[in-house]
C-alpha cells in the first residue's frame, strides 16, 4: 500500500489557515450549497484568497444575501450567485449550459441528510442518492470542458464519515426491495460521492483535473434538520471554519498539487478501513469506497441515468 499523504495541518486547522499566503487571483470557483454552513465558509476562504467565486444555490435570494456578506467581509467583488438545484437535472443542465470560460475549482458541497421517509428524486431514484450523487455527477460531467480548459483544475467531492454505514448496493440502490433506512441511504449516497472522485481522477487526470473526496467532520449546520440536530459528542465536533478546512485545502493548496483519487479527513489522507470503527473519532475510508471496479460501475450506471 502506498504511503498516506500527510500535511502540516490537523483537525483544528481552519479554512483560512490551510491557504494562508496563497494567491488565488485569476482562479474561478464554483461551490454548490454555498449560502450557509461549510459551503459558505468555503466560499469565503476562496474569495478572501482572491478567487472569483460563484455561489451555486437553490435559492438565489438567500445566495444574494450570502454574496453581499462575503463581498463585505473579503473586499472581493467577484462573488456571484447562480441558481442551481442539484436535485433537478434541468436546473443542472441550465447551469452548465450557461457557464462560460475555464473553471479552476468545482466543490460539490450541497446535500441532504436522512429524510425520515422514502422520497424519490432524479429519474425516480432515492432522494439522497439522487441529490448528493446524481446531481453532482451530472454537474461535474457538464463542466468537464470548463475544468479541462483551466489546465490544472481541482474537483472536490464532499463526502462524510457516514459513508461507513453503507456501500453502494447496486442491486437495490433505490430501496425497492429492502426497507428504507435513512442512515443506510445517506451512507450509500456518500460512498457514491467518494467513488465519483475516484473515477473522475482515472478518466480526467489526462486533462489536468485532480479529483479528491473528503470528510469535513461533525459540524452543526442545517444539514442535520432531519436528525434533530447534531448528535456527535462535543469533543468530536468542529467549528464551521475547521469543517471547511479540508475542502479549501483540496481546492486551492499548492501542497496537494498533482494528488488525486484519494479521501481526506482532518486535512490529511485517511487510512483505508475494512470494518467500521466501534468508537467515534476514528476516521478512515471504507475500502469499498475507493474500489476502482465499484467506481467504474457506478459511473457507467449514472451516465445512463443522466444522459
Amino acid at each position: 500500500m502506498s504511503q498516506l499523504f500527510t500535511t502540516p495541518f490537523d483537525r483544528t486547522s481552519t479554512a483560512s489557515e490551510v491557504i494562508e499566503g496563497v494567491d488565488l487571483s485569476g482562479r474561478r470557483a464554483v461551490v454548490t450549497g454555498a449560502n450557509s454552513g461549510i459551503g459558505l465558509e468555503t466560499a469565503r476562504a476562496l474569495a478572501a484568497g482572491g478567487a472569483e467565486v460563484t455561489l451555486a444555490v437553490r435559492r438565489p435570494d438567500a445566495g444574494e444575501r450570502a454574496a453581499a456578506e462575503l463581498r463585505a467581509l473579503t473586499g472581493n467583488d467577484a462573488v456571484h450567485v447562480a441558481r442551481l438545484d442539484v436535485s433537478d437535472l434541468e436546473s443542472v443542465r441550465a447551469f452548465t449550459s450557461a457557464w462560460q470560460g475555464p473553471l479552476h475549482i468545482l466543490i460539490n458541497n450541497a446535500g441532504i441528510m436522512m429524510p425520515p421517509h422514502l422520497q424519490r428524486g432524479i429519474g425516480g431514484h432515492e432522494q439522497q442518492f439522487a441529490t448528493n450523487y446524481l446531481g453532482h455527477f451530472a454537474l461535474s460531467l457538464g463542466l468537464r470542458r470548463a475544468l479541462a480548459a483551466a489546465d490544472g483544475a481541482r474537483l472536490v467531492s464532499v463526502s462524510s464519515g457516514g459513508h461507513l454505514f453503507s456501500p453502494v448496493v447496486f442491486d437495490d440502490i433505490d430501496f425497492r426491495f429492502r426497507p428504507y433506512d435513512a442512515l443506510a441511504a445517506y451512507g450509500q449516497s456518500k460512498t457514491a460521492t467518494v467513488l465519483l472522485a475516484v473515477e473522475a481522477q482515472r478518466r480526467w487526470a489526462g486533462d489536468g483535473i485532480m479529483a479528491n473526496a473528503l470528510h469535513p467532520g461533525a459540524i452543526a449546520t442545517n444539514l442535520q434538520r432531519h436528525t434533530g440536530g447534531l448528535r456527535t459528542p462535543e469533543p468530536h465536533r468542529k467549528t464551521v471554519g475547521q469543517g471547511a478546512a479540508t475542502s479549501v485545502f483540496l481546492a486551492a493548496s499548492p501542497l496537494v498539487e498533482g494528488v488525486g483519487g484519494r479521501y481526506f479527513s482532518d486535512v490529511n489522507e485517511a487510512p483505508v478501513l475494512d470494518a467500521r470503527p466501534a468508537r467515534l473519532g476514528v476516521d478512515g475510508v471504507a475500502r469499498y469506497a475507493l474500489d476502482p471496479v465499484n467506481a467504474e460501475r457506478l459511473w457507467e450506471l449514472a451516465s445512463d441515468i443522466v444522459r
